[in-house]
């Protein structure tokens, strides 16, 4: 597929990287100099600088003859008129990244309007993302496959959880509900188990199955979720917004703390019902006035990585309950998770999944990746013409570190086993480690 990116920033360098290592044909448009010159220099792709607007620009990239452009700039605006020239030009398909909240009413129209075919808001996903997290609270990330009805929360293993070294077998013999542990993280190494894995301190487990389940499985284990009521965020652009509005609506208590006026003005109209402080989230002396070991929730999304890890340490060392940063830098992550920051949010990397689900095709529902694509959660709707349809999944040839994780069919949710078989329609989560699967016939061939 000819792919054609505009901007070169941080979402546009991660998604380049992806898409050329996918045998993607890539192509970035950038007026900057310097964020080309890093592209050209660490990636197989072609950089052309200049605007992604003018229409002399995209012909010299063969607009005419791509098959995709993602518009990735940091104005809502120019995104929009990139995709509306390119679809002009004769691209088939465009995306394009609308961030401010003043569009976010408008967004059906605007899609119908510009002919979008897909409008990505990471700030918005992000604080869904978020919202997900502090209603599961025990763990560190929560994923939704089948439109909710099964969940994926990742866990950290402590001394004090039973299932300590014992192996995944026996840990499912004593659980009656069906559950699948599909992935582990260990010293940053990803592993996708099987029976006989035995689990250790530390490790990061990824858990799939029923929400009820879930939480069945995290209750017999000491990680009960805990209801949160009181939050505190650190920080109050776009995501703020959305996620401030999110939680006052469920009838949480917000406050969120902003060192701009101007911007606690904005707040304070947009979210009557949150409380807007005027300081700095970075303030240990503040935090404990406004009261931080009574917050069940701590959540630092200033502009900065490096203050959202200083406002999160400071929180979870006075008494805030679950802590959580932003981080803009995906390179940080394994670094920031060994501070003891309970969960991470990067809306480059939500950004980045969204764009690649849809990139690989419309039988793709969801698409989760583990550790910069060590590994893949995939939910993939079975059509009719897939050869792996009715047979038996110990039949399947499955090849190592590929497992069938879930199928998902009306209103049954079942943990497959070896005689399990796939259906037309089926909703089929998959976990593949160092695979890019863009469809059911590509998760193994037929024995």
């Amino acid at each position: 597929m000819k792919i054609i990116i505009i901007g070169a920033g941080k979402v546009g360098y991660n998604l380049a990287e992806n898409l050329s290592k996918s045998n993607h044909d890539v192509i970035i448009i950038d007026k900057n100099y310097a964020a080309l010159s890093k592209a050209e220099e660490n990636l197989e792709v072609l950089c052309i600088k200049g605007s992604g607007v003018s229409t002399h620009i995209l012909m010299e990239a063969g607009i005419d003859t791509a098959d995709l452009l993602i518009a990735v700039t940091n104005s809502d605006e120019v995104n929009m008129v990139c995709c509306l020239t390119a679809k002009k030009l004769g691209v088939k398909r465009t995306i394009a990244r609308i961030r401010d909240h003043e569009y976010a009413n408008e967004l059906l129209l605007l899609k119908e309007e510009l002919e979008l075919d897909l409008i990505i808001n990471p700030e918005q996903a992000a604080a869904d993302e978020i919202a997900n997290v502090l209603n599961f609270s025990s763990a560190i990330n929560v994923e939704n496959f089948a439109k909710g009805r099964v969940k994926m929360i990742e866990i950290k293993v402590t001394a004090d959880m039973p299932m300590v070294g014992k192996c995944l077998k026996d840990i499912g013999s004593k659980f009656e509900s069906s559950i699948l542990i599909g992935v582990v993280i260990r010293d940053d190494e990803v592993i996708v188990p099987n029976g006989e894995f035995v689990i250790n301190e530390n490790d990061s487990i990824y858990i799939i199955g029923q929400p009820t389940n879930l939480y069945s499985f995290c209750k017999m284990f000491g990680k009960v979720p805990q209801k949160i009521k009181n939050v505190m965020i650190a920080g109050g652009g776009r995501i703020a917004i959305y996620l401030g509005k999110l939680l006052t609506e469920i009838g949480m208590k917000v406050k969120i703390i902003e060192i701009e006026r101007d911007k606690c003005i904005q707040l304070s109209e947009l979210i009557p019902k949150a409380l807007v402080i005027h300081g700095d989230g970075t303030d240990e002396e503040l935090l404990r006035s406004e009261n931080i070991d009574e917050m069940d929730a701590f959540i630092a999304m200033t502009g900065m990585d490096e203050e959202n890890m200083m406002a999160a340490l400071l929180a979870k060392q006075n008494g805030a309950g679950k802590v959580i940063a932003k981080i803009s830098r995906i390179n940080y992550i394994s670094i920031i998770k060994n501070l003891g920051i309970d969960s991470l949010i990067s809306p480059k990397q939500i950004t980045s999944n969204q764009i690649l689900k849809y990139v690989r095709g419309n039988s793709i529902e969801s698409l989760y990746r583990i550790i910069e694509g060590q590994a893949e959660i995939t939910e993939i709707i079975a059509e009719s013409g897939s050869k792996l349809l009715n047979t038996k999944i110990k039949k399947l040839g499955l090849p190592k570190d590929t497992i069938i994780a879930t199928i998902v069919r009306k209103n049954e949710v079942v943990i497959p086993h070896g005689n399990d078989i796939i259906k037309a329609g089926d909703r089929v989560i998959v976990i593949s480690k160092n695979k890019n699967i863009s469809s059911l016939d590509e998760v193994a061939a037929v024995s």
